[in-house]
C-alpha cells in the first residue's frame, strides 16, 4: 500500500471494470465508508464491497492552512467519500475527502454570493497585497484596495472583520473578498447619495482631495470643491482636517465614494 499514486488508475474503463464484479460504482460518485487502518501514506477504508477503498493523506485536508498532521483520529471514523478512480492492479477504489469538501464548499459559497450577506472572516496571514483568509475551508483573499487603512495589520490578526464577496470564480478556484463593501452595507443608512457627512482628509493631490468617511475612501475632485478656480489646494486644506461634504456617487464595485462641496459654499 506504500507509495501509491494515480499511475495505473483509469477513469475511462472504471465503470466496465466494476461491472465485472456487479458493483454499481463510478468515478465521481459519493460513497459511505469506515476508515479502519492507517498506513504510511494513507488509510484503508471499508466501503461495503469486496474491493478495498484507499484514502491517500494528500486527499484528506481541503485547506493547507491546517497544522494538524496527526491523522490517527480518522481511524474508525465513518463518513462519505468521493470516488476518484479505480486501480486495476490493486483492485482498489481511490477515495478523497478533500474533493468532496471542495464541491460542497463551492455550493455554500455560491449560496452566500446569491444572498449577498456580510461575512465575519478570520484572518490568518498578511502579505504585501492584502490579507489571506479562509472561507468555507477554501483560501480567499482581501486586497489592500478593499481594506480600510490599518495602522497595525498584525493587530487585526486576532480578530474577525466583516467582508462581502467581491468575486467567486469556481473555475479558477479564486475567491476575492471586500472589507469596504461590507462597511458600505453596514453604514448604508448614513452613506447615501445626497447625504451630508464629515470626512477626514488623508491625501491632497493636484486634482483633488482624498478623505475617509466611516473608513470608506472618498474623492473630492477639484471641480467639486467650489465654483471658483483653485490655484493651489494646499493653501486651503491640510491633511488631518475634517470637512463637510455631500455624497454624489457610490461606486459599489470599487467600494469608494465621490463627494462634493459645491452646494455647501
Amino acid at each position: 500500500m506504500k507509495n501509491i499514486s494515480l499511475t495505473g488508475f483509469s477513469e475511462k474503463d472504471f465503470g466496465s471494470i466494476l461491472s465485472q464484479y456487479n458493483y454499481d460504482l463510478h468515478s465521481g460518485d459519493i460513497i459511505a465508508g469506515t476508515i479502519f487502518h492507517q498506513e504510511s501514506q494513507g488509510f484503508l477504508v471499508d466501503v461495503g464491497v469486496s474491493i478495498a477503498g484507499y484514502l491517500p493523506i494528500d486527499e484528506i485536508l481541503l485547506s493547507s492552512c491546517s497544522n494538524r498532521l496527526d491523522f490517527r483520529y480518522l481511524v474508525n471514523n465513518t463518513r462519505e467519500f468521493f470516488i476518484l478512480a479505480y486501480s486495476k492492479e490493486r483492485r482498489q477504489l481511490l477515495l478523497s475527502i478533500k474533493r468532496l469538501d471542495y464541491i460542497r464548499a463551492w455550493k455554500r459559497i455560491k449560496q452566500l454570493e446569491s444572498e449577498d450577506i456580510i461575512l465575519n472572516i478570520s484572518i490568518f496571514n498578511i502579505n504585501q497585497g492584502g490579507i489571506l483568509t479562509i472561507l468555507e475551508g477554501l483560501q480567499s483573499f482581501i486586497p489592500r484596495s478593499h481594506l480600510i487603512t490599518f495602522t497595525n495589520y498584525e493587530f487585526i490578526l486576532k480578530y474577525r472583520i466583516p467582508c462581502k464577496l467581491l468575486l467567486a470564480d469556481e473555475k479558477n478556484n479564486k475567491i476575492i473578498l471586500s472589507h469596504k463593501l461590507a462597511l458600505l452595507d453596514l453604514y448604508s443608512d448614513l452613506l447615501k447619495v445626497g447625504k451630508l457627512v464629515y470626512g477626514q482628509i488623508t491625501q491632497i493631490k493636484h486634482y483633488g482631495i482624498f478623505i475617509t468617511i466611516y473608513g470608506i475612501p472618498a474623492l473630492l475632485h477639484i471641480s467639486e470643491i467650489g465654483y471658483e478656480y483653485i490655484q493651489n489646494i494646499h493653501h486651503i486644506y491640510q491633511i488631518g482636517n475634517k470637512i463637510k461634504v455631500k455624497i454624489i456617487h457610490i461606486d459599489m464595485q470599487q467600494a469608494r465614494l465621490s463627494v462634493s462641496r459645491r452646494e455647501l459654499l
